[in-house]
C-alpha cells in the first residue's frame, strides 16, 4: 500500500478549544476513509489542515509527498467539499462550474456536462443557482469536487440534503472512484454511509483518532 496523506504529531486548537494532541495518521492511496465524531470534534477543522485552508499548531502534514505549509499552500489534484462553496447566483450550475474550471484550464465543457450527468444535475438547465433547492447545490458541490479527476477526495458531509436515490448515486459514484484508485476521505452523521463505503473508520475521541472496526455489509 502507498501512504498518500500522512499526519505526524499533529496538535491543534482552534479558537481557544484543543482539538487535537498529536495525532498521528496515514492514508493510504486507494481507500476511503470515514471520520466520525460529535459536532464540534474537529472533523472539519480536521479536514480543512489536509487541505491546507488551516495549519496544525504543531507537528506535519505530508500530501502525496508534500509537506502543507512549508513548501507548498494547497496539495494539488484534491477535491474538496468544506463549508458549502460559494457560488455566482445569477448563473446556471453549469456557468457555475465552467468558471470554476476556468481557473485551471484542464477540462472541457464535455467533461463539466458528464461529471453534472454522473451527479444527477441537468447541465442545460436554464435555471440560476439562487433558484436551487439545497439537494441540487450539494449535488454541485460534488460536481465540483470530482469534475477535474482528482485523486484525493475529502468530502465533509457530502450525502447532506440529498434524497435517497441522490444518496445511492453518489454513494456508487465513490466507490467506483475508489475501484480506479482515488483516495476519499469522508464524514457523515449516517452511520449506514460509513459502514457501505467505508475501509478504514477513525472517532475522535479526547483530542486522538481512534480507529474503529468498520461494518461491511
Amino acid at each position: 500500500m502507498t501512504t498518500i496523506i500522512s499526519l505526524r504529531n499533529v496538535s491543534k486548537s482552534y479558537k481557544g478549544i484543543t482539538l487535537f494532541e498529536n495525532i498521528n495518521l496515514d492514508i493510504e492511496k486507494g481507500q476511503i476513509y470515514g471520520i466520525v465524531g460529535p459536532n464540534g470534534s474537529g472533523k472539519s477543522v480536521l479536514f480543512k489542515m489536509i487541505c491546507g485552508f488551516v495549519f496544525p499548531d504543531e507537528g506535519t502534514i505530508v500530501v502525496d509527498g508534500i509537506e502543507i505549509g512549508r513548501s507548498k499552500r494547497f496539495p494539488h489534484n484534491i477535491g474538496v467539499i468544506i463549508d458549502r462553496p460559494g457560488y455566482i447566483a445569477n448563473k446556471t450550475g453549469f456557468q457555475n462550474l465552467k468558471e470554476l474550471a476556468m481557473i485551471r484550464g484542464e477540462i472541457s465543457d464535455e467533461k463539466i456536462i458528464q461529471t453534472m450527468e454522473q451527479v444527477g444535475l441537468q447541465p442545460n438547465a436554464k435555471q440560476k443557482v439562487k433558484h436551487y433547492s439545497l439537494g441540487m447545490k450539494q449535488k454541485l458541490a460534488i460536481a465540483q469536487a470530482i469534475m477535474e479527476d482528482q485523486q484525493i477526495l475529502v468530502l465533509d458531509e457530502p450525502f447532506n440534503a440529498l434524497d435517497a436515490e441522490s444518496v445511492d448515486i453518489i454513494r456508487r459514484l465513490l466507490l467506483s472512484f475508489k475501484h480506479e484508485g482515488r483516495t476519499i476521505l469522508l464524514t457523515s452523521h449516517h452511520q449506514e454511509d460509513i459502514d457501505i463505503l467505508c475501509d478504514h473508520v477513525f472517532r475522535i475521541n479526547r483530542y486522538q483518532l481512534e480507529p474503529v472496526v468498520p461494518m461491511k455489509h
